[in-house]
């Protein structure tokens, strides 16, 4: 054995153990009470203390669960969280109620909390950084974002120094598996969205992640850290995947493209954030282009690092069981230390007291792909022509795909030069009305800035 972990297991033998409260043991929760288990003595020499589980709370504390301590099981997560001989908790209930409750209590009593609960901390996490900070507690919550890929940490510590300028990220592992069996398989969404759900990559209601709600809460804790300020989800623009068909794929693949569900997040040059997550046709030689099946990516650029991409994989029980584990492991270390990393807007410690200005929507400008369903008659093209031409939007590329005889309509593809939104919602609104197109099928933004 080595000097340091002679003085590691030295120190965790004469040290008291440290009492973990566990509330939660689904997929992860199962993940990190067997890896605590099981690893118990390596973690006692990287840490310096031996880490016990003193508790776990579940919704039927009288179910069998083949290799957990049945005396360790209660379906009070309040009182295990309140317990005096917990010191850290480790909540993966998920939901706002009743985690967001058993966090703020932990707190108050001066327990060290570590969460992956993306809703809570987006929801209030300044409230809650702010709470731990008053009781002299560490709150750490690297898995709420991209599962095992560190990114937390290297916004609140690595990155300091950086005047970060954008965010780019893929960050919902189910809608990029849909998308990616969409592009390569030339399946539909429906049977993309079953294979996600056979492979328990998607819940039995899906809307949460192909809704875009998920990466919502996600970019809002990004963004929050990112420019020093207090993001909430309603903030963050959101549009799902559910409109996309296997023919965008297609043609954006003639024209270079790949469609992602992207979250971004900036500031223009006013200082104004613009944070939005929506799918979006990325160039082919993009890095995020190329971030297949359920991974996830993180594109930050500063102004003194330049561009880094953190990728890996963004859910399951191991990536954020890793994640959990790391920062019980930082807590016990560290202690308070641990989660003293410089909080974002509304905790004490703050940068800007001020509410975030955001950008409006209306005010974007970008290029857009749009795939219209019109009458297959003569003069189509010049009367949307026209619509383009009144709302000062100018086409870059128009593709009439082979008529639908027997239904008498035709799909159109076309492509925008740069434009505002509020000109591109106008023209929607516009050519809803005209009596030659049926359905403005989808809008798709292309490219990724800011």
């Amino acid at each position: 054995m080595s000097a340091q972990a002679t003085v590691a297991s030295q120190g965790s033998a004469g040290a008291a153990p440290i009492g973990v409260g566990l509330l939660g043991l689904g997929v992860v929760g199962r993940g990190v009470y067997d890896a605590l288990r099981d690893n118990a003595a390596t973690y006692a020499e990287r840490s310096g203390r031996r880490i016990e589980i003193r508790g776990v709370a579940v919704r039927d504390a009288d179910r069998p669960r083949p290799g957990v301590d049945a005396a360790l099981l209660s379906s009070d997560p309040r009182a295990l969280a309140a317990r005096e001989d917990v010191d850290i908790v480790v909540e993966l209930m998920g939901g706002m109620e009743p985690a967001a409750d058993c966090i703020a209590a932990a707190l108050r009593a001066g327990k060290s909390v570590v969460t992956a609960n993306k809703e809570v901390m987006a929801r209030q996490g300044p409230e809650l950084l702010a709470l731990a900070q008053e009781h002299d507690a560490a709150l750490l919550y690297e898995a709420s974002v991209g599962g095992g890929i560190p990114i937390i940490a290297p916004l609140t510590r690595d990155l300091q120094a950086n005047d970060i300028r954008s965010l780019h990220a893929i960050i919902n592992g189910t809608t990029n598996f849909i998308l990616t069996a969409m592009a390569q398989d030339g399946t539909s969404y429906d049977a993309a969205l079953a294979e996600a759900q056979r492979r328990g990559y998607a819940e039995a209601d899906p809307a949460s992640d192909v809704e875009g709600i998920d990466a919502a809460f996600k970019l809002a804790i990004l963004a929050s850290l990112a420019f020093h300020t207090s993001v909430r989800p309603d903030d963050v623009y959101r549009e799902g995947i559910t409109a996309l068909s296997a023919s965008d794929f297609r043609f954006a693949a003639d024209l270079g493209y790949v469609i992602r569900l992207l979250a971004i997040a900036g500031r223009d040059p006013a200082g104004a954030l613009d944070v939005r997550v929506h799918p979006a046709l990325l160039d082919s030689h993009d890095p995020l282009a190329r971030v297949d099946g359920v991974l996830n990516a993180v594109a930050v650029e500063g102004d003194l690092l330049g561009r880094a991409i953190f990728e890996g994989e963004g859910a399951g029980s191991g990536p954020t069981t890793s994640a959990v584990v790391a920062d019980v492991l930082d807590v016990v270390a560290n202690g308070v230390r641990a989660g003293s990393r410089r909080p974002w807007a509304g905790a004490a410690g703050g940068t800007d007291p001020s509410a975030p200005r955001f950008v409006p929507r209306g005010e974007l400008r970008m290029r857009y792909y749009l795939r219209v369903l019109v009458r297959d008659r003569p003069g189509v093209i010049a009367e949307i022509g026209r619509v383009f031409a009144t709302n000062h939007i100018s086409i870059a590329s128009l593709l009439q795909v082979e008529a639908d005889a027997v239904a008498g309509t035709a799909e159109i593809i076309i492509t925008t030069h740069e434009a505002r939104e509020s000109d591109i919602d106008r023209f929607m609104a516009t050519a809803a009305m005209l009596d030659v197109v049926r359905d403005l099928a989808v809008r798709i933004r292309i490219g990724s800035r800011p």
